[in-house]
């Protein structure tokens, strides 16, 4: 039996009817088997391309990419699962649209969607705007298409928010499931979410978030480790301590990077910038206080220099369990005496763990492309079983 049979297999016990025809916005907007369902079909994604079967279940169709943050690893992600999944890609370049001249969202929206299928937006530099925004730029959709003006509703991928990144933090998870040997091993293993110095400011909150998120729904002991000041949004805090208390892990924060770092069985040092902070900006971008947001950048810089020795140093990492946890980050990590003077983590640390810290990000096109399948595939078990069955090659060597 092959592996993508082992999955579809298991697919078949999953509830996920309701994924058809549904955005992902947030991971705790899903059902546990929903997520679950995500994992699998991603493997089974992964070992049809490794074994060179096509995976195309489009003949044509767009997919849309919306940026309004720079960003590699996820672009190039989403452009990648498009792909895989048949699907052209066209990146919208808000300078070389009609935005610039006063063109609204629920335009926008509409004029871009006439033969997409998916829609991927990342807009994660405003507390309150970015969620905001990808909400209101899919009830455009909703409205396009309710009036006959699309043939079809885009599906939502939520590239990163303000609020959550869940592409980011479901291939993170599923680097950890595969590191572990499965999703059995993961209760009770201690995850280190930590704060580490960085010589920028202003960097999202949704990384650690969606962290705190996720991990704790699979009975993970999940620390949040911060320097006072650093808080994430209160509400997603909750999100968490509820996850943990389901699924029988705990949630617990701390203001010593020591403390979480000790016995961790997974570290994930970064930066962010403080929750109070980063609405004050958003405010001060509302007002076009240009002075306000350059004061405001030069104090939080003087805020990140204080607590320079929150960094992943070889010390700290002799704290964690056996002096081995596994190291993770999102990239571009802030690396001390490579990219920076001072940053996040030692140069040694960062190059002794570059292969996983690839294979990390090596989940992502395969999740994105598992979360437009299971929204476009109406029967995703007969799906996965016909690629396999129709064996077409991807390239003939």
């Amino acid at each position: 039996m092959s592996k993508t049979e082992k999955l579809a297999q298991h697919l078949e016990k999953l509830q996920i009817n309701n994924m058809y025809k549904n955005d992902f916005y947030w991971t705790w907007d899903k059902t546990d088997d929903e997520l679950d369902a995500i994992f699998t079909v991603a493997d089974a994604l992964r070992d049809l391309r490794e074994r060179n079967i096509s995976t195309k279940v489009f003949d044509s169709g767009l997919g849309i990419s919306i940026f309004r943050d720079n960003s590699t690893r996820t672009r190039f992600s989403f452009a990648s699962a498009c792909n895989l999944l048949g699907l052209e890609v066209q990146d919208l370049d808000e300078k070389k649209s009609q935005i610039a001249h006063g063109e609204t969202v629920r335009e926008t929206a509409n004029m871009v969607s006439f033969m997409a299928d998916v829609i991927g937006i990342r807009d994660d530099m405003f507390i309150e705007e970015g969620h905001k925004y990808q909400k209101t730029f899919m009830d455009a959709l909703d409205e396009g298409y309710s009036k006959g003006i699309l043939e079809q509703r885009p599906t939502l991928v939520n590239l990163q928010c303000d609020v959550d990144h869940p592409t980011q933090a479901m291939a993170d998870l599923l680097h950890v499931i595969h590191e572990m040997g499965g999703v059995e091993n993961l209760k009770g293993k201690k995850v280190a979410m930590t704060w580490a110095y960085s010589p920028s400011y202003g960097k999202p909150l949704s990384v650690p978030q969606g962290i705190i998120g996720l991990f704790t729904r699979f009975g993970m002991d999940v620390v949040l480790a911060h320097p006072e000041g650093y808080e994430v949004m209160p509400e997603v805090e909750d999100i968490a301590r509820a996850n943990a208390e389901k699924s029988g892990g705990s949630f617990a924060k701390v203001n010593s990077m020591e403390e979480a770092f000790k016995d961790a069985d997974i570290v994930y040092p970064k930066s962010w910038a403080p929750f109070k902070a980063m609405e004050k900006r958003t405010q001060l971008y509302r007002e076009g206080d240009k002075a306000g947001i350059d004061q405001l950048e030069q104090e939080l810089l003087a805020q990140n220099a204080q607590h320079k020795d929150w960094t992943c140093s070889e010390e700290m990492m002799k704290l964690t369990k056996d002096g081995k946890a596994l190291y993770m980050h999102c990239l571009p990590a802030d690396i001390t005496g490579l990219s920076c003077k001072e940053g996040e983590v030692d140069n040694s640390v960062f190059d002794r763990y570059i292969e996983p810290l690839y294979k990390e990000a090596s989940f992502k096109p395969y999740i994105i492309a598992a979360m437009i399948f299971l929204s476009k595939v109406k029967d995703p078990v007969a799906a996965l079983r016909a690629l396999e069955a129709r064996g077409e090659k991807r390239k003939e060597f």
